[in-house]
């Protein structure tokens, strides 16, 4: 019961109810698009060995794209749910931490100097860029005496995105390879295969399984570090360990999909106001919202002007934008 002795609705129910809407917003995107598919030639596509022009064009194009989609969005929902948690900022994201602005900049460092790498070395790359990115954030929002601020380490974030953005910009200028580093860099799932993918998931998916077996470090980390200590936490090793997630998360995203921000802020609000502030809950609810969420965006971006595309990017920032801003009115307690 509630403080209002109102009944409320069990996890389980609102997860079950969560996983519904997101199979509904998949098969969606599976049928709509620039191409006139049904439901019926998505079955036959993901469960029978028919061949078509539709069927190849869902089984080769459509479903890989839709995979990265749901991965992305759970990726980055999970990780702003840590930072969010880890540092008590309500504005934490890894778009505006500095996080994905230097996962780009060494993916464009790593195409201009290592023309050769493989994706894999590329993803590696956006892991290094990642950590060294909210490296420099936390550091800037460290200077002043009085520690971290959410809007000083907000303000570092945009300071930083900004020059990582431009360095990322200049090599590609430079180099002469502009037109590889902007494919990576718009926002979009355009053309993902599934190497990419087999590559991509495993970090995702052990990313998080971590933050989900250090749920209940974080909720108590989230209320107090004095109470976490007090309760016999090593508050340093889950916070390095919850770090490592955030760049495995944040890098991996990257990689696949270049910069995407507002989603690891917008998600862990709208889960909070339906479970509530426990992370063991906040946790899988923000996966799958995320991955929800980022198919709707997909979605509208492949018919909202079909048959040209908007790009995804464009589609979350427009939402997104409007939210960070309506959050930063309510100081952070937008859905307290």
């Amino acid at each position: 019961m509630t403080k209002d002795n109102q009944p409320t609705i069990p996890f389980i129910v609102k997860l079950i109810a969560g996983i519904l809407a997101f199979v509904c917003m998949f098969i969606a995107a599976m049928v709509f698009g620039a191409a006139d598919t049904s439901v019926k030639d998505v079955w036959l596509a993901l469960t029978s060995q028919a061949t078509g022009d539709k069927l190849s064009i869902i089984r080769e194009i459509r479903l890989p794209r839709e995979v990265a989609a749901i991965v992305v969005g759970a990726a980055l929902a999970v990780s702003g749910a840590i930072m969010q948690g880890m540092t008590r900022n309500p504005l934490a994201d890894p778009g505006l931490l500095g996080l994905t602005a230097g996962a780009n900049a060494a993916l464009a460092l790593t195409i201009a100097f290592i023309p050769s790498a493989n994706y894999f070395g590329i993803m590696i790359a956006c892991f290094i860029g990642a950590a060294g990115g909210a490296v420099m954030v936390f550091s800037m929002g460290a200077m002043k005496k009085g520690g971290f601020s959410p809007f000083r380490i907000v303000l570092a974030g945009a300071a930083v995105s900004a020059f990582l953005h431009a360095i990322a910009e200049g090599v590609g200028i430079y180099f002469k390879i502009s037109k590889e580093v902007s494919m990576w860099t718009a926002g979009g799932i355009i053309g993902t295969s599934w190497s990419q993918l087999q590559t991509i998931i495993p970090f995702i998916t052990i990313g998080i399984l971590m933050s989900l077996f250090l749920a209940r470090q974080l909720t108590i980390l989230s209320l107090s570090e004095e109470v976490a200590v007090g309760l016999g936490q090593k508050t340093s090793q889950i916070k390095t360990i919850l770090f490592i997630v955030i760049i495995l998360l944040a890098g991996a995203s990257v990689a696949l999909v270049g910069n995407m921000a507002f989603i690891g802020l917008m998600v862990p609000h709208i889960v909070r106001a339906i479970v509530g502030t426990d992370y063991r809950y906040i946790l899988p609810m923000s996966a799958i919202t995320g991955a929800t969420f980022m198919l709707f965006a997909d979605t509208l971006g492949r018919t909202i002007n079909s048959p040209y595309e908007t790009p995804v990017a464009a589609i979350v920032a427009m939402i997104g934008l409007p939210f960070f801003l309506f959050i930063v009115r309510k100081g952070g307690k937008a859905f307290s």
